[in-house]
């Protein structure tokens, strides 16, 4: 076998003759026989042996073979290009000369492809291929008019992978010598069968990946070494699927493995046996027969062989890069890798094993808490990191060896810093985690006087309810946020709400006080009324900063419907309203947890837990240090202001100029502003202006806590400067001081001081199913909800009625070989 390549040929025979059609050739037979073959035979000894096999010889006779492309999928329709065989020269042109052109016009001269396709790439294999051929005769004529079809070369001869087993194209006698056009697959009844049998499928599987990665793919070889017997299943798994066949383990155990293909004793003799060599430790290949002389004959879009640990193999790069890389990435970049498309679960499975490969152990992840708190405040003493356990039982009794991991509160001294010279404001929220095990990461956000988000709290929890709020609120009030006056942004969870009403929290006005974020007020309003509108409306209305530009929008909503205000009025206009809100929102209407997850925390959800704590203090050094050297520079330079104010006092001073301001008192501080056009022709409006009490009727003085365009106007009629009318947040001072303080280098953990207390597991009710797609953990708002009066669409056609399993288009294409 070193010296010649070999292949089996299916040969399909047929009782009937079916006419041309104006599609192409339909094949139907599908109980073919094997013929074994070598890359030197002649197209002579090919169609001896084809009659032979059908005991046809001397009273039929061979006049071409065809064989085919798969160069279009869609849906349950494949579509081919089909080429014929006629000679000796057609035969060893498509299967010895391994040239560009031998796609292009695999036949030879004397042979051209049906319909051109310029679809399909030319490659030029540098590894000996295996592939099964397949043919079909019509053993209804007389002899002289018999048509032996050749449907798959090697894919050494076409430069693509063999498709696997079909049936045969028939060409009718009186239009023998027309090539066949692009030929369609039969009728979605014909499709299913072929699948049943292991027919259809391979095309689009094993096809695809070998035209993409089979170069360099060889056979293996006695005295092979493997450094583990998991490598070695891999290439032995990984090698089936490139090849697209299908093997049995016959033996396996800690010293042998012995698989062999599905075919074995059916015309198929592949075979390999490794074994563990004890005194290196490596696993090596003892014995092998090979390669494969079968047909691949389990035929599907997926690949048995393609498990959830060799999906894993491929995707770690891609999930070292990036943990919070999504499933569906994954599965498109493993389809177009192997040519076979695993299932959902499969590959989310596979995600799970290697981020516990590349970050640790999920389960034994829960146990390494305890070690890092202990790590953590001996890197930076003054951490406060809290973990709170739960009893486990076995038989009615506490097993005090271990215990289940119930929640853990964190926080670190640079934060508790930060947020003495941030806004007097903190946001709440959380977020599901991702992984093996379900909880919720609650975070509390605050942000400096340039706009930058900084989270400064976190805790991990079974889920969002008022014990919970509650366990994480006491702490951040104790450790990080024990200014009065704050304001409190927060979704309308009524576990946030208890928390936040209990009378020993803390949080009670004077304290603190509390604003709901628009964001979910809007989709909360969106689930009872339909419509982006009438939203916006709503929306626009929070946001206003005077009782005047309130009354407008709620007038325009309360046209829309009524029952939209009453809605609104349910709530407190303090918690959702910017002009009620008397400043301490700083503008801000949001919680900011989308972009504080994606900016700062991203993946950090898809971790097990020990390395999502450790991954809070790592990603938090680093902004700290960037955000630090910003604020520093900016110092050096004379900076007086941050950024963002700057340019929003820059875009006011533009607007300041078609002003005429009024003085109303002595002391410089009570103006009226009347703003005109340009030419000074019209007049926009008079609004009121006190620097004395920094307000101003527009709303924006107060709100902002800078001088309006309005103020700016006052400032520069009065010949006083602006500066001392700014909130000191807004200082560049301020901003240096949130990243003054600096995260410590960690400590490795082989100097971590030792934990001796109980062994803490995870609790397996929050396991996720085992079986089935992962459940989403995504918080349901009015974009998940659908129209009940909006009619379902085919995912193909897009037309209403059917599915796209049902879709006529596929129906229609499918059936063309019957008219």
């Amino acid at each position: 076998m070193a010296s010649e390549e070999s292949f089996v040929v299916l040969v399909h025979h047929r009782g009937s003759v079916n006419r041309k059609t104006r599609s192409g050739v339909k094949f139907t037979d599908k109980n073919p026989l094997c013929i074994v073959v070598t890359s030197t035979t002649s197209y002579d000894d090919l169609v001896s042996a084809v009659l032979m096999k059908l005991g046809l010889d001397g009273a039929k006779r061979v006049k071409k073979f065809f064989y085919r492309i798969p160069v279009t999928v869609l849906q349950n329709t494949v579509k081919y290009d089909c080429f014929t065989i006629n000679n000796d020269e057609d035969l060893q042109s498509g299967g010895s000369n391994r040239n560009t052109n031998t796609l292009a016009n695999p036949a030879g001269s004397s042979s051209r492809p049906a319909v051109a396709s310029s679809s399909i790439p030319v490659y030029e294999p540098v590894v000996q291929h295996v592939a099964s051929p397949s043919f079909a005769v019509d053993l209804n004529g007389t002899e002289g008019d018999e048509v032996v079809e050749r449907e798959n070369l090697p894919n050494a001869l076409v430069g693509v992978a063999p498709v696997g087993v079909g049936d045969g194209f028939l060409v009718d006698e009186e239009d023998d010598d027309v090539e066949p056009d692009m030929i369609d697959d039969d009728s979605a009844d014909d499709l299913d069968a072929m699948r049943h049998e292991g027919v259809l499928g391979h095309a689009v599987g094993f096809g695809a990946r070998d035209v993409e990665g089979t170069t360099g793919l060889t056979e293996f070889q006695v005295g092979q070494q493997f450094q583990d017997k998991d490598e070695a299943l891999l290439s032995v798994k990984t090698y089936s699927i490139r090849r697209g066949v299908q093997y049995k383990v016959v033996e396996s155990d800690h010293r042998r493995y012995v698989g062999k293909c599905s075919e074995f004793g059916n015309g198929c003799t592949w075979l390999i046996r490794l074994s563990l060599r004890k005194r290196k430790g490596i696993w090596e290949v003892k014995r092998y027969n090979g390669p494969h002389t079968c047909l691949a004959t389990s035929i599907s879009s997926d690949h048995r062989s393609l498990d959830y640990h060799v999906i894993s193999a491929f995707i770690m790069p891609m999930v070292r890069a990036d943990a919070s890389v999504s499933i569906k990435v994954l599965l498109n970049a493993t389809a177009a890798h192997f040519g076979f498309r695993p299932t959902y679960r499969r590959v989310w499975m596979a995600k799970q094993k290697s981020i516990a490969l590349i970050y640790g152990d999920w389960d034994e992840s829960y146990n390494d808490l305890p070690r890092w708190v202990l790590g953590v405040q001996m890197t930076m003493p003054g951490s406060v990191v809290v973990l709170k356990t739960s009893p486990v039982r076995v038989g009615g009794q506490v097993d005090e060896s271990q215990a289940y991991f119930h929640r853990l509160f964190w926080t670190f001294p640079p934060c508790i810093e930060a947020f003495r010279h941030c806004k007097p404001l903190v946001s709440i929220d959380g977020t599901h985690l991702y992984g093996k095990y379900g909880g919720t990461l609650l975070i509390a956000i605050a942000q400096d006087g340039n706009s930058n988000i900084l989270p400064v709290a976190f805790a991990l929890v079974e889920g969002e309810n008022a014990e919970s709020w509650t366990f994480f609120l006491s702490h951040l009030r104790q450790h990080v946020t024990p200014q009065p006056g704050l304001l409190v942004i927060s979704d309308r969870h009524n576990g946030i709400k208890a928390a936040l009403e209990a009378p020993d929290g803390g949080w009670l006005p004077p304290s603190a006080y509390r604003a709901f974020c628009i964001r979910h007020v809007a989709a909360n309003f969106a689930l009872t009324f339909k419509g982006k509108d009438a939203r916006r409306l709503l929306v626009n209305a929070a946001y206003a900063k005077t009782e005047v530009e309130f009354d407008y929008w709620f007038d325009i909503l309360r046209s829309e419907d009524p029952a939209m205000c009453e809605w609104a009025n349910r709530i407190d206009y303090s918690l959702w309203t910017q002009h009620r809100d008397e400043g301490r929102r700083f503008g801000h209407m949001t919680t900011n947890i989308s972009e504080c997850v994606n900016s700062i925390l991203k993946g950090v959800r898809n971790l097990p837990v020990a390395s999502l704590v450790k991954a809070t203090y790592g990603r938090l050094a680093e902004l700290f240090v960037r955000k630090g050297r910003e604020a520093e520079a900016q110092m050096g330079t004379g900076q007086q202001f941050s950024q963002h104010l700057v340019k929003c006092i820059e875009a006011n001073m533009k607007t300041a100029r078609c002003f005429t301001v009024t003085l109303y008192d002595r002391d410089n501080s009570e103006f009226t502003v009347a703003e005109t056009t340009p030419t000074g022709s019209f007049s926009l409006g008079t609004y009121r202006v006190s620097l004395a009490s920094r307000t101003c009727d527009c709303g924006y003085f107060q709100a902002l806590h800078f001088p309006c365009q309005h103020a700016l106007a006052c400032c520069a009629y009065s010949r006083v400067t602006w500066t001392s009318y700014v909130h000191s947040v807004y200082q560049i001072s301020s901003v240096f001081s949130v990243y003054r303080m600096g995260f410590t280098p960690p400590i490795p953990e082989g100097f971590w001081p030792p934990y001796d207390g109980p062994t803490v597991i995870p609790d397996p009710d929050k396991r996720r199913a085992r079986e089935g797609r992962p459940r989403s953990t995504r918080i349901r708002t009015n974009m998940d909800e659908a129209d009940l009066n909006r009619p379902k669409r085919c995912g193909l056609c897009r037309q209403p009625g059917h599915t796209r399993r049902s879709c006529p288009q596929v129906g229609g294409s499918s059936q063309t070989g019957h008219h």
